[in-house]
C-alpha cells in the first residue's frame, strides 16, 4: 500500500508540475525565423529580445484565447487543491470514503486541460497575428497535451485506491 501511496503522489506531483509549466512558460506556438524565432502563449509574443501581451487579447474575438487562459488557469488550481485534499483525506477519514473527493477534483482537472487544449488546438488561428500563422506547436502546448492524460490516470487511481486497505 505504502508503495502505490507514493507512487500516486509522485504522479500527481508530476502532473502539476506539467501543468504549472504549460500555463506559465511561452511557446505554446513558435513561428519565424531559427534564429529569431517568435514564442506564443496564453498571454504574450516574445521574441529574443522583448515580450508583449498579445494583441487584442481583451477583445470579443479573442474569447477563445480566454476560454484556454481559464481552463489552463482552472485545471492547475484543481490539480493543486486535489493534493492538498488528497493529504488531508490520507489521514481523515476511513477506508472506503478516501480519495473520492481528491478523484473528481483531479477528473476535473482533467476536463479543464482537454478543454482548454482543444480549443486552443481547434481556435488558434481566430486570436494569433498573421505573421504567427505559419509556424508549429511548441513544447508546452505538448506538455500540456500530456498533462491530460496524467491528470486522467491519476484520478482513476485515487478510485482505485480508495478501496485499498
Amino acid at each position: 500500500m505504502l508503495v502505490i501511496l507514493a507512487f500516486i503522489i509522485l504522479f500527481h506531483i508530476i502532473s502539476a508540475i506539467l501543468l504549472f509549466i504549460a500555463t506559465i512558460n511561452n511557446a505554446w506556438w513558435v513561428a519565424g525565423p531559427e534564429k529569431n524565432p517568435l514564442y506564443a502563449d496564453l498571454w504574450y509574443i516574445c521574441n529574443n529580445t522583448h515580450c508583449g501581451p498579445i494583441p487584442n487579447s481583451a477583445s470579443a474575438e479573442a474569447g477563445y484565447l480566454q476560454a484556454v487562459q481559464a481552463t489552463m488557469i482552472l485545471s492547475t488550481i484543481l490539480c493543486c487543491v486535489g493534493f492538498f485534499v488528497f493529504i488531508l483525506q490520507l489521514f481523515r477519514l476511513k477506508q472506503g470514503e478516501r480519495f473520492v473527493f481528491t478523484a473528481i477534483i483531479q477528473l476535473l482537472s482533467s476536463l479543464c486541460v482537454m478543454v482548454g487544449a482543444s480549443i486552443y488546438t481547434a481556435q488558434r488561428t481566430s486570436f494569433q497575428e498573421k505573421k504567427l500563422e505559419t509556424g508549429n506547436y511548441g513544447y508546452t502546448f505538448v506538455l500540456a497535451w500530456i498533462a491530460f492524460p496524467m491528470t486522467l490516470i491519476s484520478g482513476l487511481m485515487y478510485l482505485v485506491l480508495r478501496k485499498r486497505k
